[in-house]
């Protein structure tokens, strides 16, 4: 569990906070198999007898004050009783890893598991867009042959395909047989037949183990809808818009209520991955496309605020079946088509699933993405509880969740891999704040309530036939943070405390939204008035504003560079690129609203390391491809030029470019050998990754090197901002400063 705070020294009272003009809050990866130092949990067991505070409910932790018969909360401050069960065994300190640690992992009863062998089995089901061309399909069938090739032997496996039409795969048999259902073409109809009643679940879900190579011969077998059906489904209008045959709404619907009739006895998690080659625009669920057009660029009306909120409530009922279905749900779109994302993310991002866009079927990363997101380990059935010492509390929470509907501060994750983060911002509960003299300073508690399917322990070689070997089984864990931060005595140890990687990640959710509910100029407008203010704040506190002399008393001077605060140095340069991510670029500026949506979803399941590579990337240069040069420049053809160095790696996360300059030794080797430091560097970042980044190379003065260019931000135009800026960086700075001088006015 990895957490980070926008400020290690947290501010002493509501007035420091607000002078300081920082976001105050926490980033937290709880599934992270350590925390943010790489220390590993202290793991344990009899995790449901740890005791538990009787006013706040926070859990015992190292913190916590300990006599013979009773413990004081490290969060508020009430003593409560020990059982006797806890008396005897904080008589042995050293088997407790609750007293010697402050992150701890412990096993909890697996409770309610009737059958937790059958339980155990992961379930994975592909539904596959027939409405679609044969590259389409030949890109599926290679992303569902690597998926095949990670899944866990004992995994069951189901085939689904939809257009006009759903259908189910049964390939337990020597031939794969396809069993179809028609789907309703009217927008508010659904499937009325059963799907267990078309083929029951068992003949449908097959086990990996035993049918994997049927499972790849039916996959094999898929092809696009034919002609005289696509011509059928097209003579079909409502309300005068044309029908295609993608009738994805009713088939995940009748998907889904098929697989939750069997939650919790035949599985504890299921997950769909959807490939989706358009807009769903046939039967329920169906979406108009003509909201995205030429109207928009008008000045009358603001595309960025039509098209990033969903057009119809269907798909967010329908993540709530997914939910209680037990259903996560990943989504790939492959299109460069208007899909509206904004209507569709809402099945993967509150089901804990991902979403995915690609652009067109070559050059595309589909098939690592799906290996390795199915190779790595995740929880499921999560629950996620942050509590706070009582001077504050918990604002704003943000990330891929849904929220307990009784409980405050409680969120539940379907599922969750150790890349998924999420955010918190805090605000003071009491007016005066951390007393200058408490003995008790800030602290924070996580608590993880989680599982995960742990594989059979097999030695190798053991020779044991697949009927003897030992089940599956499911693990229920929970995994508790306790932290304890300092306040910060002045607004410089504030300052030096800053991490600006957590300040951007706040920002970025507060941006996304501000830009779903108010438009995009909103949240471009907010992001600059917050540095503005920042700024000014910072100049005022440091008393580093500079008067003239005479009459108009005129301000001479701005440190608009932070240069007194290396901690806060960063993030000029972090809002700046910011502005110009295609996140906050306007509709008229080229940006598909598909795509905004994505980078949104994106953006706010990353870690803040992460993040940072995604808007301010992360450029390095070398002397030979076994030798670096500089580990970090400035995103500038200046820095290029004046480092001498003949090769480049940018890092902007979904893409890695190595590029040589025009004036590199032609006998430098290109592309760089497999076996030299900058192949090694590149492999390390892809395995670390939680997508596969495309990788490019490129020969400056004879390959185009637009790719490469178009990263080099801080000599270009900060286009569309409605700000006075004529050109890059430099002139950006300059305009903060004359908005700070007329805020400070």
């Amino acid at each position: 569990m990895a957490v980070r705070a926008s400020m290690t020294r947290f501010p002493m009272d509501p007035d420091e906070q607000e002078s300081s003009g920082l976001p105050w809050g926490v980033t937290v990866s709880p599934f992270s198999g350590r925390d943010e130092n790489g220390i590993s949990p202290s793991m344990g067991s009899d995790g449901e007898n740890l005791p538990r505070c009787e006013n706040c409910w926070a859990y015992f932790n190292s913190y916590c004050e300990l006599d013979q018969w009773a413990w004081t909360c490290s969060l508020c401050g009430t003593l409560n009783g020990l059982s006797a069960h806890s008396i005897a065994k904080y008589s042995h300190p050293q088997s407790c890893p609750e007293m010697s640690s402050s992150f701890i992992d412990l096993e909890l009863p697996s409770e309610g598991y009737e059958d937790e062998s059958m339980q155990a089995r992961p379930v994975y089901v592909a539904a596959v867009d027939l409405s679609s061309s044969e590259e389409f399909l030949d890109l599926i069938k290679s992303a569902l042959l690597a998926a095949l090739e990670a899944l866990p032997a004992g995994a069951l496996f189901g085939l689904a395909v939809f257009s006009l039409k759903l259908g189910l795969y049964d390939v337990q048999g020597p031939v794969p047989l396809v069993k179809n259902v028609f789907i309703p073409p009217d927008a508010d109809g659904t499937i009325q037949i059963a799907l267990e009643d078309v083929m029951p679940l068992f003949s449908f879900l097959a086990p990996v183990e035993t049918c994997k190579e049927r499972i790849a011969s039916a996959i094999e077998t898929l092809k696009p809808m034919s002609s005289w059906e696509q011509s059928a489904a097209a003579t079909q209008a409502l309300d005068g818009v044309l029908l295609g045959g993608r009738g994805f709404g009713a088939a995940m619907d009748a998907l889904f209520n098929y697989l939750g009739s069997e939650y919790g006895t035949t599985f504890a998690l299921a997950r769909v991955f959807a490939f989706l080659s358009g807009v769903p625009d046939f039967g329920a669920g169906q979406l108009d496309t003509r909201r995205y057009g030429e109207q928009y660029a008008s000045k009358r009306e603001d595309a960025d605020r039509a098209l990033l909120p969903e057009q119809t409530s269907f798909y967010k009922e329908l993540a709530a079946v997914a939910v209680q279905a037990g259903v996560c749900v990943d989504l790939f779109a492959v299109t460069n088509e208007y899909t509206d994302l904004a209507s569709l993310k809402f099945l993967s991002i509150e089901s804990g699933g991902s979403l995915f866009l690609y652009p067109n079927t070559e050059d595309t990363t589909l098939p690592q993405d799906m290996y390795r997101m199915l190779s790595r380990p995740y929880a499921f059935n999560c629950v996620l509880r942050l509590r706070t010492s009582s001077e504050f509390k918990v604002g704003h929470s943000y990330g891929h969740f849904f929220p307990d509907p009784e409980y405050e501060n409680v969120q539940h994750i379907i599922c969750c891999d150790s890349y998924a983060t999420y955010a918190y911002d805090f605000e003071f509960a009491k007016v005066e704040g951390f007393s200058r003299h408490a003995s008790e300073p800030p602290m924070l508690q996580i608590a993880f309530q989680y599982s995960v399917v742990v594989p059979p322990e097999e030695l190798s070689g053991s020779g044991l036939s697949s009927a003897s070997r030992p089940k599956f089984s499911i693990k229920r864990r929970i995994r508790i943070r306790t932290l304890q931060y300092g306040a910060a005595r002045n607004i410089n140890e504030l300052y030096d405390s800053v991490d600006s990687e957590v300040v951007l990640s706040i920002l970025v959710h507060k941006v996304i939204q501000a830009s779903l509910e108010q438009g995009v100029r909103e949240g471009r407008m907010l992001l600059h008035d917050w540095l503005v203010i920042l700024t000014a704040q910072y100049n005022d506190a440091l008393k580093l504003v500079q008067y003239g002399t005479g009459t108009s008393n005129a301000v001479q001077q701005i440190d608009v560079a932070f240069a007194q605060c290396p901690q806060l140095q960063p993030l000029p340069r972090l809002i700046f690129a910011l502005l110009r991510s295609p996140l906050l670029r306007l509709h008229e500026e080229g940006v598909h609203p598909d795509y905004r949506i994505f980078l949104q979803c994106l953006f706010s399941a990353l870690d803040p390391s992460s993040l940072h590579r995604a808007v301010y990337p992360v450029l390095t240069s070398y002397t030979t491809p076994d030798k670096q040069a500089y580990p970090r420049h400035s995103l500038s053809r200046a820095a290029l030029i004046t480092s001498g160095s003949p090769i480049f790696l940018l890092d902007a996360f979904t893409i890695l470019i190595v590029f040589y300059s025009s004036t590199a030794d032609p006998g430098l080797p290109f592309p760089p050998p497999h076996d030299c430091l900058l192949r090694t560097t590149i492999n390390k970042l892809k395995q670390e990754r939680s997508i596969t980044p495309k990788l490019l190379f490129i020969r400056g003065g004879q390959d185009d090197a637009t790719a490469f260019e178009n990263y080099l931000i801080e000599e270009q135009d900060v286009e569309g901002s409605g700000f006075t800026s004529v050109m890059g960086f430099v002139s950006f700075l300059e305009d903060i400063n004359r908005s700070v001088l007329v805020y400070m006015k």
